[in-house]
């Protein structure tokens, strides 16, 4: 497929195939998906993003994005979502690229938490469970979160500490979980808890919901704006209704892990554009910024470092694009964690690096929350947050090789 020209159109600034580039993997389907989220973010995202970003944004956007055809577009139509036709993955692709282009501040963030915590209770929940929770999400009238980690089980989900003790009809479920995104939207959690012994045989998932006596949650401050919310959440002594197991007892460590494939596509989604974001605003000033009365761009070192870039971000784009077109063919998941894992790792170590370049490039505006380089700046202090979330690079790494080794 051929594509008119959309978006900025100096080169790398945007993905091939908005720049008249052929693709084996987009269609007229995906390029009018496009234009609808890239005006709603430049609408109504770009203009409230500094305010949203100090203040959080409205959970009200999420009906908006619903209304617009946005949020809903990955999620089956009988459960609420709004799935063209010829729906493949590349259209949740394309919105999370075009979302992440506002420049940071993870606005809208929970529209990508909503779409990790659910997996699970469509593919193994009850209909009873599906039908409290999967409408009312996908529509933005309520929010469910991704509750594994805790604070001395990250990466290394297999011994997550939080029990599930059954009582009669109830499970009482007590221990804490860390690094909860969303935490604060959130009107259900998808936890993982212990119901059995040691390692991940012993693990099952419950739906909590916040308003359920013991669930308390509290903010974390990060490192990065976060328009949206990082929380620790303490569960004391709080009374699950055994209807609210998704799947089977002691056999939420496979749920889990199915869905990581998806979470670090993605991640590493994300990531992609903010490289991209990195390199399309170093450009731009390189083009334009006057140094030893040369422009920056005249300086073979500074062509040198956005060829870097460009070089790194193709790349990482056309892997992006070939793990997504294993899950379009189905490709089972057991198969898809070593190529998940090294894509993940690819982005967040190219975003580190686009990031690292493009401030040096502007140099001391980009220490400065204002001026030309305040994208940068905020850019360069979300480079954590792609690298360890999901799964941090070391794990991932050894994740790839160790599967081949089968340890």
């Amino acid at each position: 497929m051929t594509s008119e020209r959309f978006g900025e159109q100096i080169p790398f600034c945007e993905p091939h195939w908005y720049q008249g580039g052929y693709s084996p993997y987009y269609n007229d389907g995906h390029k009018k998906f496009r234009a609808v989220v890239r005006k709603f973010v430049e609408d109504e995202i770009k203009p409230n993003l500094d305010k949203w970003i100090k203040e959080g944004y409205p959970v009200e956007l999420h009906k908006r994005s619903y209304e617009l055809g946005i949020q809903g577009i990955i999620y089956p139509n009988e459960h609420g979502g709004t799935q063209p036709k010829d729906y493949d993955i590349f259209y949740e692709l394309v919105m999370c690229d075009e979302l992440a282009r506002a420049g940071g501040g993870n606005v809208l963030g929970q529209s990508g938490i909503n779409s990790m915590a659910l997996p699970p209770i469509m593919i193994a929940g009850s209909a009873e469970i599906k039908k409290k929770v999967l409408r009312d999400v996908i529509s933005g009238e309520k929010n469910i979160c991704l509750a594994i980690s805790e604070p001395t089980a990250g990466s290394d989900v297999a011994n997550i500490r939080t029990t599930a003790v059954r009582q009669g009809d109830h499970y009482v479920v007590n221990g804490t979980k860390k690094w909860i995104t969303g935490g604060l939207f959130g009107d259900f959690f998808t936890t993982a808890v212990r119901t059995g012994g040691e390692g991940a045989g012993g693990i099952s998932l419950l739906l909590l919901e916040k308003n359920m006596p013991g669930v308390n949650v509290r903010k974390m401050e990060t490192q990065f704006d976060n328009s949206h919310n990082t929380t620790f959440i303490n569960l004391e002594d709080v009374r699950v209704p055994v209807s609210n197991l998704i799947g089977t007892e002691n056999a939420g460590f496979k749920l889990i892990m199915h869905n990581f494939n998806h979470e670090r596509l993605v991640l590493a989604a994300g990531a992609c554009r903010a490289a991209r974001l990195c390199y399309e605003q170093s450009i731009k000033y390189a083009l334009q910024r006057t140094t030893f009365n040369k422009r920056l761009i005249e300086h073979q070192i500074i062509r040198m470092k956005l060829a870097e870039m460009a070089r790194l971000i193709e790349a990482l784009q056309d892997n992006l694009d070939r793990v997504a077109f294993q899950f379009k063919c189905n490709i089972p998941q057991q198969k898809l964690g070593g190529p998940c894992a090294l894509l993940k790792v690819n982005a967040s170590k190219t975003f580190e690096f686009c990031a690292r370049e493009a401030s040096q490039i502007f140099g001391g505006n980009s220490i400065v929350k204002e001026g030309k380089g305040k994208v940068i700046e905020r850019l360069y202090r979300e480079v954590r947050s792609a690298a360890i979330p999901g799964g941090s690079e070391e794990i991932l790494l050894d994740l790839s090789i160790r599967q081949i080794a089968k340890l």
